[in-house]
Formats: C-alpha cells, structure tokens, sequence
C-alpha cells in the first residue's frame, strides 16, 4: 500500500468517525430520529467522500508544501 492510498484511507476514517460524533451530539441535545442503519450509510458516504477527495489532492496540496 502506498503512503498516499494509506493517508487517503485514514483521512476518510476520520471523516466518517467525525461525522458519527457530531450526529450523536445532535441527537443528544435535539432528539434525532434517525435509526443506526441509516446514520452508519451517511458515515460510509462520508468516508468515501473524504477518501477520494484526499486522495485526488493530494499532489496539489504535495506542490503548494502542505503536507
């Protein structure tokens, strides 16, 4: 695995798990009505979302000396 493909995979692990936390704080305070099942999905999304843009930044970021 490549440094840029294992940073990639991290960064989406953090936007999913990032995600999770700010809807459990949610339905903490304001009482989401949302199941697991469909929060989880929205997470999955969210985490290959972050994973793929970081992945196809990552040369730019690279170029401008941002990592």
């Amino acid at each position: 695995m490549t440094p840029r493909t294992k940073s990639s995979l991290l960064w989406g692990l953090v936007g999913a798990l990032a995600f999770l936390v700010l809807v459990q704080g949610y339905d903490l305070l304001a009482g989401l009505s949302v199941g697991f099942v469909a929060r989880l999905a929205v997470a999955v999304v969210v985490g290959s979302a972050a994973a793929g843009l970081s992945y196809r930044l990552a040369p730019r970021f690279r170029a401008k000396g941002r990592t």
